[in-house]
Protein backbone atom coordinates (compact mmCIF):
# COMPACT_ATOMS: atom_id res chain seq x y z
CA UNK A 1 0.00 0.00 0.00
CA UNK A 2 0.79 3.64 -1.12
CA UNK A 3 2.15 5.61 1.94
CA UNK A 4 -0.06 8.33 2.60
CA UNK A 5 1.05 12.09 1.78
CA UNK A 6 2.03 13.59 5.16
CA UNK A 7 -0.25 16.61 6.10
CA UNK A 8 0.29 19.69 6.62
CA UNK A 9 -1.44 23.03 4.80
CA UNK A 10 1.16 25.15 3.22
CA UNK A 11 2.42 28.32 4.70
CA UNK A 12 2.50 31.34 2.81
CA UNK A 13 6.02 32.79 4.36
CA UNK A 14 8.07 29.75 2.97
CA UNK A 15 6.20 30.33 -0.66
CA UNK A 16 4.81 26.59 -0.37
CA UNK A 17 2.24 25.97 -3.25
CA UNK A 18 1.45 21.95 -3.51
CA UNK A 19 0.53 19.69 -6.25
CA UNK A 20 -1.39 16.36 -5.28
CA UNK A 21 -2.42 15.47 -9.13
CA UNK A 22 -0.46 12.23 -9.23
CA UNK A 23 -0.55 12.45 -13.47
CA UNK A 24 0.33 15.55 -13.63
CA UNK A 25 3.20 15.17 -10.56
CA UNK A 26 4.39 11.66 -12.78
CA UNK A 27 4.83 13.84 -16.01
CA UNK A 28 6.95 16.42 -13.88
CA UNK A 29 9.31 13.53 -12.24
CA UNK A 30 9.97 12.18 -15.64
CA UNK A 31 10.03 15.43 -17.71
CA UNK A 32 13.60 15.34 -18.02
CA UNK A 33 13.99 12.53 -19.54
CA UNK A 34 13.32 9.38 -17.05
CA UNK A 35 14.81 9.16 -13.39
CA UNK A 36 15.03 5.06 -12.82
CA UNK A 37 18.26 4.16 -11.79
CA UNK A 38 19.13 7.46 -11.09
CA UNK A 39 20.31 9.73 -7.62
CA UNK A 40 18.00 12.76 -7.46
CA UNK A 41 17.76 15.81 -5.46
CA UNK A 42 14.47 17.11 -4.21
CA UNK A 43 14.31 20.13 -2.94
CA UNK A 44 11.16 21.86 -0.80
CA UNK A 45 8.92 18.30 -0.97
CA UNK A 46 6.27 19.54 1.46
CA UNK A 47 4.02 16.56 2.03
CA UNK A 48 5.50 14.67 -0.92
CA UNK A 49 3.06 14.65 -3.97
CA UNK A 50 6.13 15.12 -6.11
CA UNK A 51 8.32 12.63 -3.88
CA UNK A 52 5.95 9.70 -4.29
CA UNK A 53 5.93 10.33 -7.95
CA UNK A 54 9.99 10.36 -7.78
CA UNK A 55 10.01 6.84 -5.68
CA UNK A 56 7.21 5.48 -8.07
CA UNK A 57 9.31 5.88 -11.12
CA UNK A 58 12.37 4.15 -9.39
CA UNK A 59 14.80 6.55 -8.48
CA UNK A 60 17.91 4.81 -7.12
CA UNK A 61 18.00 7.36 -4.39
CA UNK A 62 16.08 10.25 -3.50
CA UNK A 63 17.71 13.22 -1.24
CA UNK A 64 14.98 15.02 -0.28
CA UNK A 65 15.68 18.80 1.33
CA UNK A 66 12.94 20.10 3.22
CA UNK A 67 13.10 23.28 5.98
CA UNK A 68 9.59 22.84 7.38
CA UNK A 69 9.73 20.74 10.35
CA UNK A 70 6.38 19.17 9.88
CA UNK A 71 7.26 17.35 6.53
CA UNK A 72 10.75 16.97 7.46
CA UNK A 73 9.56 14.52 10.29
CA UNK A 74 6.80 13.24 8.02
CA UNK A 75 8.87 12.25 5.38
CA UNK A 76 11.63 10.51 7.55
CA UNK A 77 8.52 8.14 8.58
CA UNK A 78 8.01 6.92 4.95
CA UNK A 79 9.09 3.22 4.37
CA UNK A 80 11.51 3.92 1.97
CA UNK A 81 13.59 6.08 4.39
CA UNK A 82 13.98 2.82 6.17
CA UNK A 83 15.10 0.72 2.95
CA UNK A 84 17.43 3.33 1.91
CA UNK A 85 15.73 4.75 -1.35
CA UNK A 86 14.73 8.30 0.20
CA UNK A 87 16.64 10.17 2.73
CA UNK A 88 15.30 13.00 4.19
CA UNK A 89 18.05 15.97 5.55
CA UNK A 90 16.12 18.43 7.32
CA UNK A 91 17.52 22.11 6.47
CA UNK A 92 17.92 25.07 4.43
CA UNK A 93 18.81 24.19 0.55
CA UNK A 94 20.84 27.51 0.40
CA UNK A 95 22.70 26.42 3.20
CA UNK A 96 23.75 22.66 2.64
CA UNK A 97 26.79 21.81 0.39
CA UNK A 98 24.60 18.94 -1.87
CA UNK A 99 27.23 17.14 -3.40
CA UNK A 100 28.53 16.25 0.32
CA UNK A 101 25.15 15.57 1.34
CA UNK A 102 24.59 13.05 -1.70
CA UNK A 103 28.21 11.24 -1.56
CA UNK A 104 27.60 11.06 2.10
CA UNK A 105 24.02 8.76 1.75
CA UNK A 106 25.27 6.82 -1.14
CA UNK A 107 24.20 8.59 -3.99
CA UNK A 108 26.31 8.80 -7.59
CA UNK A 109 27.24 11.97 -8.60
CA UNK A 110 26.47 13.91 -11.15
CA UNK A 111 22.64 13.92 -9.36
CA UNK A 112 19.80 14.60 -10.80
CA UNK A 113 17.85 17.80 -9.08
CA UNK A 114 13.79 17.62 -9.26
CA UNK A 115 11.50 19.75 -7.72
CA UNK A 116 8.99 21.91 -7.15
CA UNK A 117 10.77 24.98 -5.36
CA UNK A 118 9.47 27.64 -3.48
CA UNK A 119 8.58 30.64 -5.08
CA UNK A 120 10.67 32.72 -2.91
CA UNK A 121 13.87 31.02 -3.00
CA UNK A 122 13.48 29.69 -6.42
CA UNK A 123 15.61 32.25 -8.59
CA UNK A 124 18.70 31.82 -6.17
CA UNK A 125 18.85 28.55 -6.11
CA UNK A 126 18.93 28.18 -9.52
CA UNK A 127 21.92 30.20 -10.27
CA UNK A 128 23.71 28.92 -7.36
CA UNK A 129 23.47 25.66 -9.40
CA UNK A 130 24.46 26.74 -12.53
CA UNK A 131 27.60 27.05 -11.02
CA UNK A 132 28.37 24.15 -9.67
CA UNK A 133 28.49 21.44 -12.90
CA UNK A 134 30.70 19.10 -10.91
CA UNK A 135 27.91 17.64 -9.33
CA UNK A 136 24.84 18.02 -10.88
CA UNK A 137 23.10 16.37 -14.55
CA UNK A 138 19.44 17.58 -16.02
CA UNK A 139 17.58 20.38 -13.69
CA UNK A 140 13.63 19.61 -14.16
CA UNK A 141 12.33 22.67 -11.74
CA UNK A 142 9.15 24.46 -11.21
CA UNK A 143 9.06 28.12 -11.28
CA UNK A 144 6.16 30.89 -11.72
CA UNK A 145 5.69 31.14 -15.61
CA UNK A 146 7.60 34.64 -15.80
CA UNK A 147 10.54 33.41 -14.09
CA UNK A 148 10.78 30.36 -16.59
CA UNK A 149 10.42 32.75 -19.58
CA UNK A 150 12.76 34.80 -18.23
CA UNK A 151 15.25 31.80 -18.25
CA UNK A 152 14.64 30.35 -21.62
CA UNK A 153 14.57 33.92 -23.27
CA UNK A 154 16.51 34.84 -26.39
CA UNK A 155 17.63 38.31 -27.09
CA UNK A 156 15.74 40.76 -28.22
CA UNK A 157 13.15 39.22 -27.14
CA UNK A 158 10.77 40.92 -23.85
CA UNK A 159 12.34 38.52 -21.18
CA UNK A 160 15.59 38.20 -22.16
CA UNK A 161 18.03 39.62 -19.42
CA UNK A 162 20.58 38.22 -16.47
CA UNK A 163 19.31 35.25 -15.77
CA UNK A 164 18.45 33.93 -19.77
CA UNK A 165 22.38 34.70 -20.35
CA UNK A 166 23.28 32.77 -17.15
CA UNK A 167 21.04 29.91 -17.47
CA UNK A 168 22.01 30.04 -21.26
CA UNK A 169 26.07 29.78 -20.70
CA UNK A 170 25.95 26.02 -18.06
CA UNK A 171 23.02 24.69 -19.75
CA UNK A 172 20.25 23.91 -22.79
CA UNK A 173 16.60 25.22 -20.61
CA UNK A 174 13.44 24.25 -22.55
CA UNK A 175 9.79 24.97 -21.11
CA UNK A 176 8.48 21.31 -20.84
CA UNK A 177 4.81 22.38 -19.43
CA UNK A 178 2.79 24.89 -17.83
CA UNK A 179 0.93 24.03 -15.03
CA UNK A 180 -2.58 26.55 -14.30
CA UNK A 181 -2.71 27.79 -11.09
CA UNK A 182 -5.90 25.81 -9.93
CA UNK A 183 -3.46 22.54 -10.06
CA UNK A 184 -2.37 23.53 -6.76
CA UNK A 185 -3.05 23.88 -2.92
CA UNK A 186 -3.32 26.52 -2.09
CA UNK A 187 -3.84 28.39 -5.53
CA UNK A 188 -1.34 30.65 -6.42
CA UNK A 189 -2.12 33.68 -8.70
CA UNK A 190 0.04 33.06 -11.98
CA UNK A 191 0.09 30.44 -14.01
CA UNK A 192 3.62 27.88 -13.38
CA UNK A 193 6.38 25.77 -15.11
CA UNK A 194 8.40 23.18 -15.34
CA UNK A 195 12.05 23.99 -17.04
CA UNK A 196 14.13 21.38 -17.89
CA UNK A 197 17.97 22.45 -18.01
CA UNK A 198 20.64 20.04 -19.79
CA UNK A 199 23.96 20.81 -19.07
CA UNK A 200 26.08 21.75 -22.08
CA UNK A 201 29.13 19.72 -22.81
CA UNK A 202 32.29 20.92 -21.07
CA UNK A 203 33.45 22.53 -24.45
CA UNK A 204 30.44 24.32 -24.81
CA UNK A 205 29.82 25.84 -21.45
CA UNK A 206 31.20 29.12 -20.63
CA UNK A 207 33.72 28.32 -17.05
CA UNK A 208 33.52 31.75 -15.58
CA UNK A 209 30.07 32.48 -14.07
CA UNK A 210 30.77 34.92 -11.43
CA UNK A 211 32.36 37.44 -14.07
CA UNK A 212 29.17 36.74 -16.00
CA UNK A 213 27.29 37.32 -13.20
CA UNK A 214 29.02 40.45 -12.51
CA UNK A 215 28.88 41.64 -16.24
CA UNK A 216 24.91 41.17 -16.90
CA UNK A 217 24.20 42.37 -13.27
CA UNK A 218 25.71 45.87 -14.50
CA UNK A 219 24.18 45.34 -17.81
CA UNK A 220 20.70 44.76 -17.25
CA UNK A 221 20.52 46.64 -14.11
CA UNK A 222 19.83 49.80 -16.47
CA UNK A 223 18.71 48.54 -19.48
CA UNK A 224 17.27 51.51 -21.12
CA UNK A 225 20.80 53.17 -21.28
CA UNK A 226 23.28 52.31 -23.88
CA UNK A 227 26.08 49.82 -22.49
CA UNK A 228 28.68 52.54 -22.42
CA UNK A 229 26.27 54.35 -19.70
CA UNK A 230 25.24 50.86 -17.98
CA UNK A 231 28.23 49.51 -17.41
CA UNK A 232 29.79 52.15 -15.82
CA UNK A 233 28.43 50.53 -12.01
CA UNK A 234 31.14 48.03 -12.92
CA UNK A 235 34.94 49.14 -12.67
CA UNK A 236 36.32 48.00 -16.40
CA UNK A 237 33.43 46.82 -18.27
CA UNK A 238 33.50 50.26 -20.31
CA UNK A 239 36.96 49.33 -21.33
CA UNK A 240 36.23 45.85 -21.87
CA UNK A 241 33.38 46.63 -24.60
CA UNK A 242 36.41 48.24 -26.94
CA UNK A 243 38.83 44.31 -26.44
CA UNK A 244 35.37 42.12 -26.75
CA UNK A 245 34.59 43.96 -30.14
CA UNK A 246 31.36 45.43 -28.91
CA UNK A 247 29.69 48.84 -30.28
CA UNK A 248 29.14 50.85 -26.77
CA UNK A 249 25.67 52.73 -28.14
CA UNK A 250 23.96 49.23 -28.31
CA UNK A 251 21.87 47.85 -25.63
CA UNK A 252 22.26 44.80 -22.81
CA UNK A 253 18.78 43.24 -24.36
CA UNK A 254 20.37 42.98 -27.96
CA UNK A 255 23.69 41.09 -27.01
CA UNK A 256 24.13 37.50 -27.86
CA UNK A 257 25.22 34.69 -25.54
CA UNK A 258 28.68 34.38 -26.91
CA UNK A 259 29.12 38.31 -26.75
CA UNK A 260 28.69 38.33 -23.77
CA UNK A 261 31.02 35.49 -23.10
CA UNK A 262 33.55 37.98 -24.91
CA UNK A 263 32.90 40.54 -22.43
CA UNK A 264 32.68 38.84 -19.72
CA UNK A 265 36.14 37.32 -20.60
CA UNK A 266 37.66 41.00 -22.09
CA UNK A 267 36.54 42.47 -18.47
CA UNK A 268 38.15 39.05 -16.26
CA UNK A 269 41.38 39.72 -18.59
CA UNK A 270 41.81 43.18 -18.06
CA UNK A 271 41.42 43.37 -13.94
Amino acid sequence: MTTPLTPGAAKKSLGQHFLFDPALLKRVANAGGGVEGRTVVEVGPGPGGLTRALLDSGVAKLIAIELDDRFAEGLGRWPETRNGQLHVHHGDARRVNIAELVKSVGGELPAMIVANLPYNVGTPLLVEWLKTADWRSTMVLMFQKEVALRICAAPDEEHYGRLAVLAQAAARPRIAMIIPPGAFRPPPKVDSAVVVLDPLPADQAFADLDGLESITAAAFGQRRKMLRAALKTLPGAVEALDAAGIDPTRRAETLTQSEFRALAAAWRAGR
